[in-house]
């Protein structure tokens, strides 16, 4: 769903966070901190007598209730088996609230640092939560949020970077060149790795989303939930190159075959998945660059040397494209 409103976030002040919270029988003792978030926005509550909790209010327009709750039902499900996920409070037997035409919920507060992905044993320790946190997941479909695929996340993203003026006249020619050509490499990927299943994955499992504590790894904010193929909870935790990237791939892998079987055809969709995630992102800054907290984030965005760079990342990954999946599996 796409947000209306370019500033959604105007009248949200710290009163009306506190008042939110408030509504729901609880007491805030003041202290409020805002958590790094862009696409919603998260803060810190103190309750008096009480742990504080985490708020999330989610950007209006964005998901549907039913979107919303489908996220939250997923996170409850592993939570009850014990698998290392923040789920939501269930308060007055909701975990959706709203409050002053915003929706939020509450979380527990869970800290951590980010796992040392470098250590080997980490990579085998995060494969086996994600292959304990897909095979919950492949029970059931999601019905209400979207799938990872071609159109939304390639076709759609370049044509609203193009219809709405963000590439520089001078490096507009080099940037359709480039991210058709991106976008072919990418349906190349997809053909030559077959029909693959889908599943319902976290699907954004960067570092900042999943921290690491004494009792190993939890991950934090299901709100890219979606289906598809299981590669794509994985190849993040992949960096360098190609045979360190392979050493990584066989650790995670040891790990995650213990509780879900991979079809080793998804290696074809590595880079590809890595594809459609930069030219995503650029067109997720640039929707959203109405929202004051993109500017001031982003700063670097939009100038010629960041299209300069995309550019020459997208012509970097058309030779990773080409170069095939991961050896050694």
């Amino acid at each position: 769903m796409n947000t209306a409103n370019p500033t959604p976030y105007a009248d949200l002040g710290p009163d009306c966070v506190l008042d939110a919270v408030e509504s729901l029988g609880l007491v805030p003792d003041g202290r409020l901190l805002a958590l790094n978030s862009y696409e919603n926005r998260v803060y810190q509550v103190g309750l008096e007598d009480e742990a504080p909790v985490i708020a999330k209010f989610y950007r209006p327009g964005r998901w549907s209730d039913a979107a919303i709750c489908e996220e939250h039902a997923f996170t409850l499900a592993l939570a009850e088996l014990e698998i290392p996920a923040v789920a939501p409070l269930d308060i007055g037997g909701e975990t959706l609230h709203s409050f002053a035409d915003y929706r939020f919920s509450l979380t527990p507060r869970r800290g951590g640092r980010h796992p040392e992905l470098g250590d080997l044993d980490v990579l085998e320790w995060i494969g086996r939560f994600i292959g304990r946190l897909h095979a919950v997941g492949a029970v059931e479909p999601f019905r209400h949020r979207p799938t990872l695929d071609i159109a939304h996340f390639g076709i759609e993203s370049r044509d609203y970077l193009l219809a709405h003026d963000w590439i520089p006249a001078d490096l507009l020619a080099a940037y359709v060149s480039v991210v058709d050509q991106a976008l072919q490499g990418v349906r190349d990927c997809y053909a030559r790795a077959g029909s693959i299943p889908h599943l319902r994955l976290h699907g954004d499992c960067h570092l900042g989303n999943l921290l690491w504590t004494d009792a190993g790894p939890h991950f934090v904010d299901f709100d890219d939930a979606r289906q598809g193929p299981a590669i794509q909870d994985l190849w993040m935790l992949l960096s360098g190159e190609r045979e360190e990237m392979s050493q990584q791939l066989a650790a995670v892998l040891a790990g995650y075959e213990d509780f879900q079987e991979f079809d080793t055809r998804e290696l074809h969709l590595v880079e590809a998945l890595r594809t459609l995630r930069l030219i995503h992102h650029a067109a997720w800054i640039a929707r959203r660059w109405a929202d004051p907290a993109f500017p001031a984030a982003f700063t670097w965005f939009g100038d010629a040397h960041y299209w300069q760079n995309h550019i020459l990342q997208l012509r970097e990954q058309i030779a990773a494209m080409e170069a095939g999946p991961l050896h050694g599996f």
